[in-house]
C-alpha cells in the first residue's frame, strides 16, 4: 500500500512545483484588429485571446464565443482576423510572468 502524501509538503517541494508551472505555462497573447494607415487615425480592438503551448498546438477564442480554433502556431490566427478591406491583425502578447504562488485550498 502506497503512503498517503504528506498533508504539508515542505517548501522546497513548493518550489519545485511552481517552477513546473512556469516552465509548462503557455503564452497568452491578443488578437487584435487594426484599421487606419497612421498612428493619427488608427483604432484597433481585441477580437480574441490565445493560449500557445510551449511545444504544441495554439487555442484562439474569439471574444463573441464563435469562433474556437486550435492552430499549428500563434501567426496563424491572423490569417482568420485579418483581410477584410483597410483591416489588419496583430498579436498582442502578455508578458511572460516569472513568479508562481501555490493557492492554499480553502477547508470545505
Amino acid at each position: 500500500m502506497a503512503a498517503a502524501p504528506s498533508p504539508n509538503p515542505g517548501p522546497s517541494f513548493n518550489q519545485e512545483l511552481c517552477e513546473l508551472v512556469l516552465d509548462t505555462a503557455p503564452r497568452l497573447f491578443a488578437v487584435v484588429q487594426v484599421c487606419g494607415n497612421s498612428s493619427a487615425d488608427a483604432d484597433g480592438w481585441v477580437v480574441a485571446w490565445g493560449l500557445a503551448e510551449p511545444d504544441g498546438p495554439t487555442h484562439v477564442i474569439s471574444l463573441d464565443g464563435r469562433a474556437r480554433l486550435t492552430l499549428a502556431s500563434p501567426e496563424r490566427a491572423l490569417r482568420h482576423f485579418a483581410g477584410h478591406p483597410g483591416l489588419t491583425a496583430r498579436l498582442v502578447w502578455l508578458a511572460h510572468p516569472n513568479t508562481a504562488a501555490l493557492d492554499h485550498p480553502k477547508a470545505a
